[in-house]
């Protein structure tokens, strides 16, 4: 019995850390995942971290849930790694265990100060011009002789 009333208590526990039936269902389908734990702070973009050592094994218990508008862009199901800033980086790959939140970073002059989307893919992507000769030449056809 202690088991059902466990697992009742950590369903509405669910339900209400997305605030309701609508956000879990929201949070389920962007990330088809639903977890609940500490907030551990929010960057400037307002994606939201979170952390829950007692749940979840080493390497799934810090994550992010991802804002919904970043730089005037929509972003609801569109999201990608690269909008989690340098800053938080580091603590959402556990390479330290002090949040930017309570630990700062320094700052960088090499970091962006505004979010740029990754463009892999994309016609906006880069691509470099070859300076170089190619080793391997496409064959031509000879020219047919004029009668």
């Amino acid at each position: 019995m202690a088991e059902y009333v466990n697992l009742v208590r950590r369903a509405l526990g669910q339900i209400g850390g997305h605030g309701g039936v609508r956000g879990l269902l929201m949070q389920f389908f962007r990330a088809n995942d639903i977890k609940t734990g500490a907030l551990v702070g929010v960057d400037k973009y307002g994606n939201r971290y979170y952390e829950d050592n007692k749940h979840y094994f080493f390497g799934r218990h810090r994550w992010v849930i991802y804002t919904t508008e970043m730089n005037g862009k929509k972003t609801v199901f569109e999201v990608d790694g690269s909008m989690v800033p340098a800053e938080w980086h580091r603590w959402l790959h556990c390479m330290t265990d002090d949040p930017p939140t309570t630990h700062p970073p320094e700052p960088k002059k090499f970091l962006a100060d505004v979010h740029q989307f990754n463009v892999s893919g994309s016609p906006q992507q880069y691509v470099p011009f070859p300076t170089t000769r190619k080793k391997i030449h496409e064959w031509v056809p000879p020219q047919a002789a004029a009668k």
